[in-house]
């Protein structure tokens, strides 16, 4: 019992096994690294094409129990790959309670679920835990270049899209509410509370226009010429404000030159060069 302990206690503090498998599963600049993310890939859109291939209505009975087996192992392959990532990872904690980390245990979560809900009368909520599956598709910005650099720009200008965001409540609110006060006490009037005010200028101000409620003043009629020209306006903001923040990222990563090869263009986190294969030397972010 001692000895087994013991051994447990050095695979937990194996420094030099968590480097390798950090290269392996984390990086891609290996040869390693690169046939992982490959096999990666490959499971992550099977297990999406099985979700899809099990909602339909006409699927065969025969056919269902080969698809529960796929499950089982894409679910312990998902699984030991958590298991790996908080393993390696030189802050597990960091991992766990990142935008990956937590859609990567959303990927095996569903099946075990479904383990803890096993009389009949759960088996309605079971279905619906086990289309969070759906969500192994997240796992594929992990692999794009572009779709890291996406996410990048989204989190570093959120503050500035959540204060834009605030303004257009802000601006939703007011213009319902002028709405209702132009609108609100005419006869058959769509207009009937501020909710409902607010509920239109939002469909409205972003150009998406159901039609389902239309003003019938002069003043409303004007209110909503406004509203739609705002509309156009406002909907190129937070645009404009990803598209500055990735133009700034791309110039970041075109002056990461590797002291080896000289060569420039590599992701912010990458450790390696993609073209020799040589270290880089460690980016302070901003």
């Amino acid at each position: 019992m001692e000895k087994r302990k013991n051994r447990w206690q050095e695979f937990l503090h194996n420094e030099s096994l968590k480097r390798k498998i950090y290269d392996v599963i984390f990086e891609s600049d290996t040869p390693a690294g690169k046939l992982f993310d490959i096999c990666l890939m490959l499971a992550i859109v099977m297990s999406i094409l099985l979700v899809v291939i099990e909602s339909t209505p006409y699927l065969p009975a025969s056919i269902k129990p080969y698809l529960m087996v796929l499950e089982y192992v894409f679910t312990f392959f998902f699984t030991m790959e958590y298991l790996l990532r908080l393993y390696c990872s030189p802050n597990p904690k960091k991992y766990a309670c990142s935008f990956f980390g937590i859609v990567d245990l959303l990927a095996t979560l569903p099946f075990y679920i479904s383990w803890l809900f096993g009389p009949a009368r759960y088996l309605m909520i079971v279905r619906t835990f086990r289309l969070i599956r759906v969500f192994r598709v997240f796992k594929l910005f992990n692999f794009l270049s572009e779709g890291n650099l996406l996410l990048r720009s989204l989190v570093y200008s959120s503050k500035k899209l959540i204060v834009f965001f605030l303004f257009v409540v802000i601006m939703v609110i007011s213009l319902g509410t002028l709405m209702y006060m132009a609108e609100g006490q005419e006869p058959g009037t769509d207009f009937v509370d501020i909710p409902t005010s607010i509920y239109w200028a939002v469909v409205t101000m972003t150009t998406v226009g159901y039609g389902d409620i239309t003003p019938i003043t002069g003043m409303g009629r004007f209110i909503s010429a406004i509203v739609m020209l705002l509309g156009y306006t406002i909907i190129a903001v937070p645009t404009g404000i990803v598209s500055a923040t990735m133009v700034r990222e791309q110039e970041r990563e075109s002056h990461r030159h590797c002291p080896n090869c000289g060569r420039s263009g590599h992701p912010e986190k990458a450790v390696y060069c993609q073209y020799c294969g040589a270290e880089l030397e460690i980016q302070s972010p901003d």
